[in-house]
Parts: C-alpha cells; structure tokens; sequence
C-alpha cells in the first residue's frame, strides 16, 4: 500500500528547501525494502557524526565506501569463490548497497574497519562565508559615506 502526500503547501511557504520533499518521498517508498546490513548513526557533538554498520562475514577488500555530492554510498560484495555447504547459515554475506543523504557541507574525514563493524566519520563544515552574520541596519536620516562620495565627485 502507497501513501501519496501532497507537498504543495510546504513548497508554498518555502524557498529553496523543495529537495526535502523529495528526500521523504523516497524515504517513504523505501520503507518495506530489506534494512541489511543494520547500522547506527551517532552524533558525538553539533557538527560531528558517526555511522556504524554491521558487517560481519565481509573484510575490508569487500566493501567499498564512496563519497559524492550529498551522498555516501556503501557497497559490499563478497568475491566468488569455492561453495561451502552450510548446515546452518545465519550470518549473511549477500551483496548490499546502502546509501546515505548528507546534509549541505557534510564531509567524510575517515572509515576504518574493526572487528566486524565498518565505521565511517563525519564532519560538518559550514564555509565561513556561509556562516550567519550580523547586518547593521543604518537610519533612514543618515546617508552611507559611498553616496556622499559620488556627490563630491
């Protein structure tokens, strides 16, 4: 069963934010798929964060970690090789694809790979020139120094 939402009040009242409703529609038709391998996402502090996954059955020349503009993609593929007959298998191997939606100026610093677990930091730096500054707001009594200029001149 598909839900459709009618995002045109929030595209009304917004400017520039119209991926956001992309975001959760994709988010809501993904929903049913299979959610392997299983995986944390940790904030440390405001602009650090720290995704976890659980790879066990995987070495590290199995998964690949790739990063592109506002996404982090992470593949795992085990290489072909002789067929083992399990009694039981309960640890999964299969190929999987995960992929992350990063927020603006979110970058990957680092991915290490210990005792089963792929561990991939992240960082958010805000440009400086992006960073909120304060605007003086002058008097409508006063003129700016540049207009008084050109009249001089």
């Amino acid at each position: 069963m598909r839900t459709n939402f009618d995002f045109a009040p929030l595209w009304r009242s917004t400017i520039g934010f119209d991926h956001l409703a992309d975001l959760v529609d994709s988010t809501l038709r993904h929903a049913n798929e299979d959610n392997y391998p299983p995986y944390n996402i940790e904030r440390s502090n405001e602009d650090h964060y720290r995704i976890s996954s659980a790879v066990a059955g995987f070495g590290v020349n199995d998964i690949t970690v790739t990063a592109e503009h506002n996404a982090l993609t992470i593949e795992g593929q085990k290489p072909e090789g002789h067929a083992r007959e399990y009694l039981y298998q309960g640890i999964a191997a299969r190929p999987f694809r995960r992929v992350f939606n990063l927020a603006d100026h979110v970058q990957v610093k680092q991915a290490s790979f210990q005792d089963g677990l792929l561990v991939i930091e992240l960082v958010r730096e805000v440009p400086e020139a992006m960073k909120p500054r304060r605007i003086e707001i002058g008097t409508g009594n006063s003129t700016s120094p540049q207009i008084e200029q050109r009249k001089a001149a």
